[in-house]
């Protein structure tokens, strides 16, 4: 059985859509929440595959979160044995960092539902090419991040150039969330520990307001999402073949 590894940074932020389509591929997910254990180690040798999640956190508050450091060097290591990599979110900003990309404070806040444009190698990824511009994707995130070298660029947004990129064929970074579902947007939209970051786009208002984009645009992202995430676990069997190949 296929081993999984999740780095996650609070509860509110598990793999949502993404965690039925593994199981349903194999594989066995161990999920290290930093929040509960923020001084956990973890070797990734261990695992065929890892996924980091996102958080309220940034990747400069090392001070108050001295795990991204040890995160940083996770995904360096998988990076380094070629690893099938997803980072979402903080965890796109982290694949970056470790890949020696810069992060910083985006220009513009980004909550709710915002249209992708994707670039032209998108439309030959194996992932992306199953995304569209006509349909939004859902944004929560105040930080961004420059291309990292070696990179392909694969999205932006009108406020914020750096939305995805893939590093040879087995990382990709996505800034945005595609494995939301109604009940998580909500959960963000009304957690105390998120409230302070919608008071700058208008505070309820703002929530009310990504309440009725979800209920527009939820159901053809989810379907994307699907396709999506589904390229993405391909990429275990595929590189498996590729490996045996060269082997012989």
């Amino acid at each position: 059985m296929r081993k999984l590894l999740v780095l996650q940074h609070v509860a509110s932020e598990p793999l949502g859509v993404l965690d039925p389509l593994l199981r349903q591929a194999g594989f066995r997910i161990r999920y290290v929440n930093f929040g509960r254990d923020p001084f956990a180690q973890v070797e990734m040798s261990r695992y065929d595959g890892l996924v980091v999640l996102g958080g309220p956190m940034n990747v400069d508050e090392v001070d108050r979160c001295p795990h991204l450091l040890h995160e940083i060097e996770v995904i360096q290591a998988a990076v380094a044995r070629e690893i099938p990599t997803l980072g979402i979110c903080l965890g796109a900003q982290l694949l970056a960092a470790a890949l020696g990309a810069q992060v910083h404070p985006a220009p513009v806040r980004e909550i709710g539902w915002y249209p992708l444009k994707l670039s032209e190698a998108a439309a030959s990824d194996p992932l992306f090419r199953h995304l569209d511009s006509s349909t939004p994707v859902f944004q929560w995130h105040a930080y961004t991040f420059t291309e990292p070298e070696g990179t392909v660029h694969l999205a932006s947004t009108e406020s914020c150039l750096n939305q995805a990129f893939r590093y040879r064929d087995f990382a990709y970074g996505l800034q945005f969330h595609l494995e939301v579902d109604a009940p998580l947007i909500q959960r963000w939209l009304r957690s105390s520990y998120l409230q302070h970051e919608l008071e700058p786009l208008g505070g309820e208002a703002h929530a009310r307001a990504v309440e009725a984009q979800t209920a527009e645009h939820l159901h053809r992202s989810q379907t994307q999402a699907a396709a999506l995430f589904n390229a993405f676990i391909e990429r275990f069997g595929w590189r498996k073949k590729r490996t045996l190949l060269r082997s012989r």
